[in-house]
């Protein structure tokens, strides 16, 4: 698929990072969006992520969580020492990362923002990220996530 480069994309590249790229076509609108994403990649729905703009103590931070279940917005504000988060505005989220939403990737971002990453994802040998537009997941290793992005891991999502 021709044109699939995008900062995520390039990052992984510039730093020589063992990852690929899986083009999918699933509407943004679909509801169990992230159900149909792996279903259409032909992954188990654990191993793909999203990733969340949040305000935690009036500060933006990305929550990188397993499609199957919710963000746990107090255990969110607890793993980054905040007290209070809740879901960013979306004009503010796809303004500060340079993505929009359907495609936000915690990697790459306009502004790097800290980040929080489910602990489950450690559990696998690859995951699925967005790759910074719709339509295109990054697979790549836990660690290479949660090191690019000076992650934090802990439990931050409910099933």
């Amino acid at each position: 698929m021709a044109g699939q480069g995008t900062p995520a994309t390039a990052l992984l590249t510039k730093r020589k990072i063992a990852h690929s790229t899986h083009p999918y076509d699933v509407s943004p609108d679909a509801p169990s969006y992230g159900a149909l994403v792996a279903a259409a990649l032909g992954v188990p729905p654990e191993r793909v992520f999203k990733s969340l703009v949040t305000e935690v103590d009036g500060g933006l931070t990305v929550a990188v969580v397993p499609v199957t279940g919710e963000l746990d917005l107090k255990a969110l504000a607890a793993a980054v020492g905040g007290k209070r988060a809740a879901m960013a505005d979306r004009t503010v989220a796809e303004r500060t990362t340079g993505y929009v939403r359907g495609g936000i990737s915690p990697l790459g971002q306009r502004k790097r923002l800290p980040t929080v990453v489910d602990a489950s994802a450690l559990a696998h040998p690859t995951v699925y990220v967005s790759a910074g537009r719709r339509g295109l997941q990054l697979q790549l290793a836990p660690a290479d996530l949660v090191a690019l992005t000076d992650a934090v891991t802990a439990p931050i999502a409910t099933a």
